[in-house]
């Protein structure tokens, strides 16, 4: 080692390693607005669940609510519809998946499978958008007395299943549970 070699920090190395701390300071602040604008605002975050009373909701009547920008359908169906819907054999049906984010993706669409679940077929909670191309549909209407969209013709049944239309697939049932008797929690 001759005397001009150094292993002691000089000037340059400080230079160099500030030089570099700047750069990438002033790279994660140039980033970060760019990384930043990809969350999710504050009003869909408040939106993630959703807690509905339905104590008022006699049987035969519905509730609409908005759940993450979109609607929800929460119907207290009557013995008759919860039967209709019971009778339909699945090779009828236009989509045989339940689509209930409750259960396993495969589960066949049965009205139990379509409803809140044992002890709570009496309930049905749906994401109220046409699934052909994003209508509202209405309620107690169609052909089969479920939800009729009246933009291309598609027919819901009382489990909310496709039956008649170009809709492709049945009203999706979100994550849902009932906190309480009357207190439902979505999402």
């Amino acid at each position: 080692m001759s005397a001009t070699d150094s292993t002691e920090p000089n000037r340059r190395d400080f230079l160099y390693v500030a030089t570099g701390m700047a750069g990438v300071v002033g790279a994660a602040g140039v980033a970060w607005p760019f990384i930043d604008q990809m969350r999710p605002d504050a009003s869909t975050r408040a939106q993630a669940s959703v807690q509905v009373d339905v104590s008022g909701v006699e049987p035969g009547m519905s509730l609409t609510v908005k759940w993450r920008g979109k609607p929800v359908f929460i119907r207290n169906r009557t013995e008759a519809e919860i039967e209709a819907a019971r009778q339909v054999p699945l090779d009828e049906l236009k989509d045989p998946i339940a689509r209930n984010a409750n259960l396993a993706g495969d589960a066949p669409a049965t009205d139990i499978a379509r409803s809140a679940g044992e002890g709570l077929e009496n309930w049905l909670i749906m994401v109220g958008v046409c699934t052909h191309l994003g209508c509202v549909p209405l309620g107690q209407a169609g052909d089969f007395g479920g939800w009729f969209c009246p933009c291309h013709g598609s027919h819901y049944d009382t489990a909310g299943r496709i039956r008649k239309g170009p809709a492709p697939e049945n009203l999706p049932v979100p994550t849902l549970e009932f906190i309480s008797d009357t207190m439902i929690e979505i999402g």
